[in-house]
Parts: C-alpha cells; sequence; structure tokens
C-alpha cells in the first residue's frame, strides 16, 4: 500500500488521454485519439479535445468531486441519461439486476447492491486503468455497503469481482469490463457457477475489429464511446442516445434500457427502425 504522500493513479478519458495523478495533482497527459466529442462540448464546453484540455477536465473532477482524494464524493446526481452507472443504477432499483460489479478511483473493484452507490462512483470515471488505495475512500464505500475486492492494493479485477458475487449470494448482476478476453472469462464464469451476467462493454474507443466483434457477440449492452468498429458491426435491438450511444444487445440489455428511459426525464421518441441511427454531424470526431 502507497504512502499518502506518494498515490499514483491513472485514468484515461476524452478520447483516451492517459492522465496520471499523484497527489491529486495532474502529472501529465497524453494525445488523445479524438478531436472532439459531443458529450463533453455539450456538458463542458470543450470544442477541442488536446491533451491539455483533458488534464484541466481531469483537474475539475479532483476539485470539484474529490476524484484520487479522500474527499471523495460517493453520491452524485446523473451525469447523463442514459450512462452505464445510470441504468446499472435503474437496474438494481427495479429488481432486473441485484448488484454491480464496478470500480472506483482509491478502491479498485468494487461489489455492491447499493444503487446510489453504484451511480456516485461510476458517474465520474471513464476508462480507470490504476488506483492507489485510499482509506477514507474505501470507508465510505463501505458506509454504503458497498465491498471493496482488493483494500491492501486498489486491484482492478472485474472477473475476481464477479466471483466474490457469486460466492456473495448474487445470482443476476451487472459487470463492467473494457475487453473481449473479460467478456469470454465471464461468460465461462457464469456457465459454471449458473448466474446470471449482465455485461457491460465500457470505455471501448479504438477498440479493434476483432476485438470490436468479440465483444458484440458476448454482452447484453456497450457504450459506443468514439469507436468506428463498435458503431459499423453492432446490430442492437434498442439504442440510446445517437452520439455517444448505448446499444443493447439482448433482450436482458433491451429490458435494462427500456427501464432506464422510465427515470430519464426529458421527453422520449420511441419508434421502430433500422438500427443503429449514428447522424454524422453528432458523432465524436475522428472515429477510431
Amino acid at each position: 500500500m502507497g504512502f499518502r504522500g506518494g498515490l499514483m493513479h491513472e485514468m484515461e478519458l476524452l478520447g483516451r488521454s492517459r492522465v496520471r495523478v499523484k497527489d491529486e495533482k495532474v502529472l501529465d497527459a497524453s494525445e488523445p485519439l479524438i478531436d472532439w466529442c459531443p458529450l463533453f462540448d455539450k456538458i463542458r464546453g470543450i470544442k477541442k479535445i488536446t491533451a491539455e484540455s483533458a488534464a484541466a477536465n481531469m483537474e475539475f473532477r479532483i476539485k470539484n468531486h474529490g476524484m484520487f482524494s479522500p474527499r471523495r464524493k460517493l453520491q452524485m446526481g446523473v451525469f447523463v441519461g442514459f450512462g452505464a452507472s445510470e441504468s446499472m443504477m435503474t437496474g438494481i432499483k427495479a429488481g432486473i439486476i441485484d448488484g454491480a460489479v464496478t470500480v472506483c478511483d482509491g478502491a479498485g473493484t468494487v461489489i455492491t447492491a447499493n444503487a446510489d452507490l453504484v451511480q456516485g462512483m461510476g458517474g465520474y470515471i471513464s476508462g480507470l486503468e490504476k488506483t492507489d488505495p485510499i482509506p477514507e475512500v474505501i470507508e465510505g464505500i463501505r458506509a454504503m455497503n458497498g465491498h471493496v475486492l482488493s483494500p491492501q492494493d486498489g486491484r482492478i479485477d472485474q472477473i475476481e469481482g464477479a466471483a466474490y458475487a457469486i460466492a456473495a449470494g448474487y445470482k443476476k448482476f451487472a459487470v463492467t469490463v473494457a475487453d473481449a478476453a473479460s467478456a469470454e472469462k465471464l461468460r465461462e464464469l457464469e456457465k459454471t457457477a449458473k448466474v446470471r451476467i449482465m455485461i457491460i462493454g465500457v470505455h471501448l474507443t479504438a477498440i479493434n475489429r476483432d476485438d470490436a466483434a468479440r465483444i458484440l457477440s458476448l454482452a447484453d449492452i456497450v457504450t459506443a464511446c468514439a469507436s468506428k468498429h463498435i458503431r459499423d458491426q453492432a446490430k442492437p435491438l434498442v439504442q440510446v442516445g445517437t452520439a455517444v450511444p448505448l446499444f443493447g444487445l439482448t433482450d436482458w440489455g433491451k429490458e435494462l434500457l427500456v427501464e432506464r428511459a422510465k427515470d430519464v426525464e426529458q421527453p422520449l421518441l420511441i419508434n421502430t427502425m433500422a438500427l443503429p441511427v449514428l447522424p454524422q454531424e453528432k458523432q465524436p470526431r475522428p472515429l477510431v
């Protein structure tokens, strides 16, 4: 476990710019893979994504939400109408799933049946790569009935998290994954343990063509992020959003997203049509 003065964290955000944070300060940010994201233009007014804007956005998250710090907020409102964490939150409240295996900065993999904790942790996170444990964050998660898989090192391991959920008695739970190999392992675990695992593919910008096909064949829901191959190959049963859409790929995934729609306060258009619907002017640029 790192000392308080030397905790290190890495997260990819805004087009996979990899940002390193130490002692609540941004150390550096790599060049992003995309120039423009409709979501961050709409929410934060970011007109061009650069390493500098990614670093600034991380500083905003640290300052306002306490990311990577003992001040981490574990409750928040809805960030986007149809996000992965928002959908899992609704799914738990509606009884479609009985818990979620997700991740949190300062803690790593977390297993919980607390819908508000799922949203509080996940609403700020994009692609968390690694994190050192922060005792105050871990205690805050435990106080909200969350189980931190590996409090000694903040390890991120969604397969071990799913195994813990099964041992703890969960029967139908969601797991967020960012790669096809993890999705394959979860499907194997699902068969041997005789449970239902809702696989939600996240952080898929720049996934290669073959891995996109693999995860689309395994997941219940995927977020399109800025992925060209996910958009090209997805055959969704339901789509929510048109700029950075979530695709429901199975009946169970469709059920969750339709349930989520009931909680969205803005007016909704519900229609039948060929999917996906991807207006060119709304897509992240470039798709990768």
